[in-house]
């Protein structure tokens, strides 16, 4: 009997000593702590599950990730939660959607439509990019005969 009190004691003290050491994992600490990490690691999870049960349908595993688009949305939902999951965990910062693109499109846009409708603006770039542009007067240096080009042609 003393040998199964003297087990029981080792195997509470393997699993004390487990818990202690788990206690002072920063990963576990922050997901016991963290409300948004374990909400992604929960909803990863469903949306896993939910394509697994869409892919184990009976029509094949190929034609559910190939056809469906509700597996490939759930799929993609898992993926999307597991990477922001990782993120926080790694404590990485949420980093913030920019929208430059659309604007600085917009803006091209703009100007270009500007350039085409407005003649005064397309002079002002134009002279501004290569100068302004120098007003002449043309004059031939040759003179113009006073007879017909039939007439000293023909004449000899």
């Amino acid at each position: 009997m003393a040998s199964k009190k003297k087990k029981a004691a080792k195997a509470g003290a393997g699993v004390f000593a487990t818990g202690k050491a788990a206690a002072s994992n920063p990963y576990v600490q922050r997901l016991a702590n963290d409300d948004e990490l374990r909400e992604n690691l929960r909803t990863a999870y469903d949306s896993a599950r939910k394509a697994y049960e869409r892919m184990s349908n009976g029509k094949g595993p190929a034609k559910a990730l190939l056809d469906d688009k509700k597996t490939q949305r759930e799929l993609k939902d898992a993926a999307e939660s597991l990477r922001d999951a990782a993120n926080s965990l790694r404590g990485a910062k949420a980093k913030k959607k920019r929208r430059r693109g659309g604007l600085l499109t917009l803006l091209l846009v703009g100007g270009i439509a500007a350039l085409v409708l407005s003649e005064d603006l397309r002079k002002k770039v134009l002279d501004t990019l290569f100068g302004a542009e120098e007003e002449f007067e043309y004059t031939s240096t040759t003179t113009p005969s006073s007879t017909g080009a039939g007439a000293t042609v023909g004449s000899s």
